[in-house]
């Protein structure tokens, strides 16, 4: 499968399924590491730009690409983090950021909206980590949620999933070792170099 989101190689050669991180698999790049010119969703589909008021101690945004898309509950699981609070985060200095969705069709949409908006080039000042995934129903996700995953995961450079956590939906603090690929990726890509 060739994957829409990246330009051809200028060899000619096309480019492959991306990779995936997924619980403790392979971190590398799944997507473009910088933005790659493509199109601008429409203004109403774009997440805004804000200027936020940094924190000591964090390492990288938690950018929720809609209502109810897991940034608190992550925020709590993997430290280190700090909501965005629904808008990119930009200032003067390059900022971390992980965009999160819940896995339904419209968490999914507005993921490939988020990445498409990055894509463009028109939100300056990001380090896109990638995209993290978060189950939205126990058990297998139907085949057209898992195609437009795998779709939307070509947009960024890593992406991570979440499964279902019943604890998080009986809003118990719990955290799983699910989240510890994730918490290790992201303290070994901020670390200072």
């Amino acid at each position: 499968m060739v994957n829409p989101w990246l330009r051809a190689d200028p060899s000619g050669a096309t480019n492959g399924k991306p990779g995936r991180t997924v619980q403790g698999a392979d971190t590398g790049f799944s997507g473009p590491r910088a933005p790659q010119g493509a199109g601008v969703p429409p203004p109403e589909r774009g997440l805004p730009v804000a200027h936020p008021l940094l924190s000591r101690g964090q390492s990288w945004w938690w950018l929720g690409v809609h209502g109810g898309a897991g940034v608190s509950t992550l925020e709590e699981a993997v430290p280190g983090g700090r909501d965005a609070g629904r808008a990119w985060p930009v200032t003067t200095e390059s900022q971390a950021v992980v965009l999160v969705a819940r896995s339904t069709a419209r968490g999914l949409n507005a993921a490939r909206n988020a990445a498409q908006q990055w894509a463009s080039g028109h939100v300056t000042g990001i380090d896109l980590l990638g995209l993290v995934v978060v189950a939205d129903a126990p058990g297998r996700r139907p085949k057209v949620l898992r195609d437009r995953v795998l779709l939307v995961s070509g947009a960024v450079p890593r992406l991570w999933e979440i499964p279902w956590m019943e604890p998080w939906r009986l809003g118990e603090p719990h955290v799983p070792k699910e989240c510890a690929a994730l918490a290790r990726d992201l303290a070994r890509l901020t670390q200072p170099a």
